[in-house]
């Protein structure tokens, strides 16, 4: 790391700072941990707990500037409150999991909501990130202003890296504006149909800010100006037969799905996470299926065999993670290609030299 990058850290700091160095010395592995809603995603856990909950709160929000900088233990509602206060919302819609999640836990994991489809993936919101790496040292990557993009890709790094780098001790986000207006309609369809409806609106100027569709049913979600959504609606309604839903039933919805809440996800077998082009035809997968992101996410209930739901994603042009339930001492995602397997190792050896960081959560050897 550059000198310019490695800096004093905040004296909050101290206690998780000697845990490192102390674990990086004995070669004690450690497993870092905010809330721990997300303990179940990845591979087999592993090491003593770190928490990083007791550095928390937001260091700077400038409303104006549509940027937003919080420490990694800051409750993820409460950070969400902050931002509703302004009329403002964190576009990538990050699934909480539980009450205790924590805003260094959503970046950590990487995962977007319903709304990634119009507005984003998690990492395309991250402008800048502080870690504390395996020597328990402080890094800044990025800035906390929109024209300030220095090391901006080693920030999204972070992103997803499920502490396998470090410790995402800060990070400052892009926020933008809630939605003036915001309407859900229903349509009756098929998986099939659905799949063509929503990979045709995908190449138009529609305000569909999510789609979710299961047993028939096909919601989409309309947000941006009144007028816009209102038009909107009108046409689903006139060209597809759609039904508009009641606002607070589609609130709950939406949350309902974000949080992996509704009877599906509830259900037998593991839960696959399938991410394919959203023009792939349906899958044809023994099990139940639950479709966001206009057709590009297809969550999975089944029994049948690792192979043949890795070898169905990777025909549709994708590639399979096993999301909730299952095995996971085998690793949960897809294997890397050679090539970015080195990169990977190269990363880790860089901020984790002595491997003692969340051990085997991303990948068995890593």
């Amino acid at each position: 790391m550059s000198n310019d990058q490695i800096r004093q850290a905040p004296p909050e700091l101290a206690e998780l700072r000697e845990r490192i160095r102390a674990a990086r010395a004995s070669g004690t592995p450690l497993r870092l941990r905010g809330g721990g809603t997300k303990d179940f995603y990845g591979s087999a856990l592993a090491g003593e707990v770190l928490d990083t909950r007791g550095y928390s709160g937001v260091v700077s929000y400038e409303p104006t500037e549509l940027v937003i900088t919080a420490r990694c233990g800051t409750p993820l509602g409460e950070l969400r409150g902050v931002l509703a206060e302004k009329g403002q919302m964190l576009p990538f819609e990050p699934p909480a999991f539980g009450a205790a999640a924590t805003i260094g836990g959503a970046i950590a994991a990487g995962l977007s909501g319903p709304r990634r489809m119009a507005a984003g993936a998690a990492r395309d919101f991250v402008l800048g990130a502080a870690l504390l790496d395996g020597r328990g040292d402080w890094l800044e990557f990025g800035g906390r202003v929109m024209k300030n993009v220095a090391g901006y890709d080693v920030a999204r790094v972070t992103c997803g890296s499920l502490g396998t780098l470090g410790v995402i001790a800060e990070v400052s986000l892009k926020v933008l504006p809630l939605p003036a207006a915001e309407t859900t309609v229903l349509i009756a369809a098929d998986e099939a149909e659905a799949l063509a409806l929503t990979s045709g609106w995908a190449a138009r100027p529609l305000p569909v800010s999510a789609t979710s569709w299961s047993d028939g049913e096909l919601r989409v979600r309309i947000s941006g100006a009144v007028a816009a959504v209102a038009e909107a609606a009108r046409g689903f309604a006139a060209d597809h037969g759609a039904v508009t839903i009641e606002s607070d039933e589609a609130l709950r919805h939406w949350e309902q799905i974000r949080e992996q809440q509704t009877g599906f996800f509830g259900g037998a077998g593991v839960l696959w996470r399938i991410a394919v082009p959203d023009t792939a035809a349906p899958l044809g997968l023994p099990g139940t299926t639950m479709i966001e992101w206009n057709g590009a996410l297809r969550w999975v209930r089944s029994t049948v065999a690792e192979s043949d739901i890795r070898a169905a994603a990777r025909a549709a042009g994708g590639h399979a993670t096993a999301f909730r339930g299952g095995e996971r001492s085998a690793g949960v995602f897809e294997q890397l290609p050679a090539p970015l397997a080195a990169i990977h190792r190269r990363l880790k050896a860089r901020f984790d030299p002595a491997g003692i960081l969340n051990p085997g959560r991303m990948f068995p050897d890593l």
